[in-house]
């Protein structure tokens, strides 16, 4: 028996966060009776559906392999919660190509107390696209901000993230280690111009990681972005820096218009989905890319993403 999205909606509005597993299982789920119960629970969770944008900072965190997210993640959740926030953490590991399902699993990976009701952690699959995010990830985390205070997507942190992890969150949080090569190899990927927020994980390695922050703040000064905030962190009892994040991260958010980022940001996606759907032909079929910015605009702002998208394909005829 498929499960109502439209109450499980209503469960998470009212602040129920017992009902997110429930959630998630749905919006992963490919059953097409399951598929009908998902596009109601984001119509009912979207911006239309709740008269306003989801109140949860959705926070994206990426970065090279190794870095230390995962570490930086535990100190930031216990910091978090000391705070009194809640706190979902969506962890998008390589999919594995034979089931599908996600490699890495997330409890070995960020500690938290497991008794803590205040606290969702869940590793959800990339799918086909190594280093980008399921649609499913990216429908999670805003459904999850309707009752969370933080919603945070951890990407594998490689190929298509940096760039998909933008269009879904409020804030991106780039995480960098010590000595992790040539800055310009950073400026040659793109990835700095992506950060909200850019930190250096394993400060307690001293001038390599101040030499690391100082090289990073020059490199977003050439890229004419020296207001980014470069913070060092160590995760490591006894953790340093983890407060200043959490201020940085809320401060940025605080500085933002963010229905006005996160329509963009739908916008942006379901163009996207589009085009990975029917391709460049199916694009020139509705006028191009222009033409099909212009149909997007005319919608309620409050549309989701699923929504957009058959505004678009209805413009195929």
């Amino acid at each position: 028996m498929s499960a109502d999205g439209a109450a499980l909606a209503r469960r998470l509005r009212d602040g129920d966060l017992s009902a997110a597993p429930a959630v998630l299982n749905l919006l992963e789920s490919s059953a097409p009776d399951d598929r009908e119960q998902a596009a109601e629970l984001s119509s009912e969770l979207a911006p239309a559906g709740l008269g306003g944008e989801a109140p949860g900072h959705v926070i994206g965190v990426t970065g090279p392999p190794g870095a230390g997210k995962s570490t930086m993640l535990s100190a930031l959740l216990a910091g978090w919660r000391a705070r009194g926030a809640t706190v979902a953490i969506l962890a998008v590991d390589p999919s594995s190509r034979s089931s599908g399902g996600a490699l890495l699993g997330d409890r070995a990976r960020i500690s938290f107390d497991p008794g803590d009701d205040g606290v969702l952690i869940r590793s959800t699959a990339a799918g086909e696209r190594l280093g980008g995010l399921a649609r499913a990830s990216a429908a999670a985390a805003h459904a999850l901000a309707a009752a969370f205070d933080v919603v945070v997507i951890e990407t594998v942190g490689v190929g298509q993230a940096e760039t998909d992890v933008a269009e879904v969150a409020d804030t991106v949080l780039v995480v960098v280690q010590p000595g992790a090569g040539d800055v310009l190899q950073f400026l040659k990927s793109g990835i700095m111009e992506v950060p909200d927020v850019l930190v250096v994980t394993k400060a307690d390695l001293g001038q390599l990681a101040t030499r690391t922050r100082r090289d990073l703040a020059a490199a977003l000064r050439s890229l004419g972005v020296a207001s980014t905030p470069v913070l060092e962190v160590s995760s490591l009892p006894p953790t340093q820096g983890v407060d200043e994040l959490i201020d940085a991260l809320e401060a940025h958010r605080a500085g933002i218009d963010v229905p006005a980022r996160r329509l963009r940001a739908r916008r942006a996606r379901a163009l996207k989905e589009f085009v990975a759907e029917h391709g460049e032909r199916g694009l020139r079929a509705i006028g191009g890319g222009a033409a099909a910015q212009a149909l997007l605009s005319e919608q309620d702002p409050g549309a989701e993403v699923p929504a957009l998208i058959e505004r678009l394909e209805r413009a195929l005829g």
